[in-house]
């Protein structure tokens, strides 16, 4: 059945998303936030800055009004960043047809999102300001995944969860085909923590790599400190640290983080070429990225001018509210913390952290 589909947000990865499904024969719309991107969509059925190299459906659409492209959609999908998902969710509500409650939402952004009760999830943060016939029913979409490759066609997994199983399995068939594989997840809040955490500990992984391979004129002997199985050991413990924070906001299956959506996404997060994360952990230690920046906050602050955004930045600072709150020991994602507000030197931290799990 044909369905009628807005992908809010024109970004790699929404791009690409909406590129699957109108390659699956639905109608779909994407708000671009610049005007030009949505022409060049239009006419060239390119998204050069975002997603260069890819030839997009003659049939998918782009609109720069988001009241236009959102009026009346069976299916909405958020793919603004974290930082600007709050103001997208705030402009949906003049619409009609949402404040009706008659699209079905899902949400591809991966991070906390802060609030005046501090940083929370994406979806119950989002049930505050959407009408109430959306609650309970919205769905998170995430797992091991990369625009540039789910957008050629190499085979990939995906979760949708939801408290509706109705609403994940909708999303699911509405994603799904031969190189696309969605599996439905009634875990809302473990999907969303592993989601945003991993992007913390892909930014950690991203300097011990960039220390391992000698970057930024590495002396040889941390060259020599750090190896596949210490990548490994950073990677295990960071699951650990995920694993945690989940279960105390709420996860309801351990078996979460074994999945997909768990050591799945981190996996593939640290170690591909791809990862924004990892890339940005790299640079802290190539091209000396911090520089320009007082702290972690100006940082935040000024995250245009790094010419990427790496989630993982904002995420950090959630995280260590959140293990603060809830008193669970997350040594590297605040050992990342002091190391992004410029308390600590990488590699001090990565050596004492390292040494003292033993």
């Amino acid at each position: 059945m044909r369905s009628t589909v807005a992908v809010l947000g024109a970004g790699a990865w929404g791009t690409t998303v909406a590129k699957v499904i109108a390659e699956n024969g639905h109608d779909v719309v994407l708000w671009c936030h610049e005007a030009t991107t949505a022409e060049e969509i239009n006419r060239d059925h390119t998204n050069a800055r975002f997603l260069p190299g890819i030839t997009l459906p003659q049939g998918l659409g782009a609109l720069s009004d988001i009241e236009r492209a959102a009026l009346d959609r069976e299916y909405i999908i958020l793919a603004a960043p974290s930082l600007f998902l709050l103001d997208m969710a705030k402009r949906l509500l003049t619409i009609p047809s949402i404040r009706e409650g008659k699209s079905v939402i899902g949400v591809i952004t991966k991070g906390f999102l802060e609030t005046p009760k501090g940083p929370r999830l994406i979806l119950e943060t989002l049930e505050d300001y959407l009408p109430g016939l959306y609650r309970k029913s919205l769905v998170y979409i995430a797992g091991p995944s990369h625009a540039e490759e789910v957008s050629r066609g190499k085979i990939t997994g995906l979760i949708a969860a939801s408290e509706s199983a109705k609403n994940s399995v909708r999303f699911r068939y509405l994603l799904k085909n031969s190189k696309l594989l969605v599996f439905a997840s009634l875990d809302v809040r473990g999907v969303q923590v592993a989601a945003a955490v991993k992007n913390v500990i892909a930014i950690a992984f991203g300097i011990m790599d960039a220390l391992k391979t000698g970057g930024g004129k590495a002396s040889p002997d941390v060259e020599d400190m750090f190896g596949d199985g210490t990548e490994s050991l950073l990677l295990a413990a960071g699951l650990n640290e995920i694993q945690a924070l989940g279960m105390v906001m709420g996860a309801t299956h351990p078996e979460t983080f074994s999945s997909i959506s768990g050591v799945g996404d981190l996996d593939v997060t640290c170690r591909s070429v791809f990862g924004r994360n990892r890339r940005f952990g790299r640079e802290i230690i190539e091209k000396n990225i911090l520089a320009p920046f007082k702290n972690l906050d100006d940082l935040i602050a000024r995250i245009g001018e790094v010419g990427y955004l790496p989630e993982g930045v904002a995420a950090t600072k959630y995280v260590k509210i959140l293990s603060e709150k809830y008193r669970v020991k997350m040594p590297i994602s605040i050992g990342l913390h002091r190391i992004l507000n410029k308390e600590i030197e990488p590699v001090e931290f990565l050596y004492s952290f390292l040494t003292d799990l033993g």
